[in-house]
């Protein structure tokens, strides 16, 4: 037995969820995911989401609707005849014509334990947050914003060490391995569903440029949570002015550092900063247009000696 599943999805994160669906033998009927869209240089190329590309090479028909608004894209969708949608990360939300679409609803995978960080960056704000764990859940959709009944929950250990990207690629394959058994589940009939607590919501907005400065006047821990949380995209970053021209720096890694002074200042040669509270040592950098590099090499062409003070910066 197998069920007939239409996968919507469109990141790299979504990937191994269609591929273990696969693996486990249902029939995917059907992968909806983003429409190409510009790359390259000068934009001129245009680029197929890593679901696509997964999608074509295991033979299955794609489609890339903008939305679902024409009547003819809601039937076509129907007439799949399809017995459950699994959605994640597809970046678009459904209407009810959809959400209703399949004989079982649409059930969609989501990078944090519910109902705490609803929304589009579950995984940066949880780690910007400080939290100590996250998880996977598998969830029916509904049409509020991940709103719906949990089915199903893999919880997840956030160290004080790991990084955005990090926790991305390990909620990845827990997903994936999640929502096979849900969908187990679920052809078995024994798919229980539970409300979400209406006490605990926070919404995961998505990351605005506007924050992505480090603020060294905030504490040392806050800080280090800023950096792991935004990294290795969109990247926490200072401007410092070298050779008489300011650089933005990016900063892909830290670690709590020790010592005190103004915020901002340099307290030796091995980037240890100064903070609100405590101290932070910026261990991997990134210069515009260059490589990242540790913290060592980083400074080997790049002279920040102790004393130089960092401009404090809005978060």
């Amino acid at each position: 037995m197998s069920l007939r599943i239409i996968f919507m999805g469109t990141p790299d994160f979504s990937v191994p969820t269609l591929q273990n669906l696969k693996q486990a033998g249902h029939e995917i009927v059907a992968v909806y995911t983003q429409p190409p869209r510009p790359a390259g240089r000068r934009g001129l190329d245009l680029t197929k989401s890593p679901v696509h590309q997964a999608a074509e090479l295991l033979g299955i028909p794609v489609l890339t609707p903008l939305n679902f608004k024409a009547e003819e894209d809601r039937q076509t969708f129907r007439d799949f005849n399809a017995d459950v949608a699994v959605v994640v990360a597809y970046g678009l939300l459904l209407p009810v014509a959809i959400l209703e679409g399949t004989k079982l609803g649409c059930y969609n995978g989501h990078a944090s334990l519910l109902p705490r960080w609803r929304g589009a960056a579950p995984i940066q704000r949880a780690i910007m947050a400080g939290d100590e764990k996250t998880g996977m859940i598998v969830m029916k959709m509904e049409k509020g914003l991940d709103t719906g009944p949990m089915a199903l929950t893999k919880e997840v250990e956030i160290t004080q060490a790991m990084t955005a990207g990090e926790l991305h690629d390990k909620l990845m394959l827990v997903g994936a391995r999640a929502m096979v058994e849900a969908m187990e589940k679920l052809e078995a009939d024994d798919l229980p569903l539970t409300p979400q607590p209406e006490e605990g919501v926070l919404y995961a907005a998505k990351i605005d440029k506007a924050e992505t400065r480090i603020d060294f006047s905030r504490s040392a821990r806050d800080v280090h949570n800023h950096i792991r949380g935004l990294s290795p995209f969109p990247g926490a970053w200072f401007e410092v002015e070298i050779n008489g021209k300011p650089e933005r720096i990016k900063v892909l890694a830290s670690a709590i550092g020790e010592g005190h002074g103004p915020a901002g200042q340099l307290l030796d040669d091995a980037l240890t900063v100064a903070c609100g509270e405590g101290a932070v040592r910026l261990t991997r950098l990134q210069k515009a247009g260059g490589k990242p590099l540790d913290a060592g090499d980083f400074l080997r062409g790049t002279h920040l000696p102790k004393g130089t003070t960092l401009p404090v910066g809005a978060a």
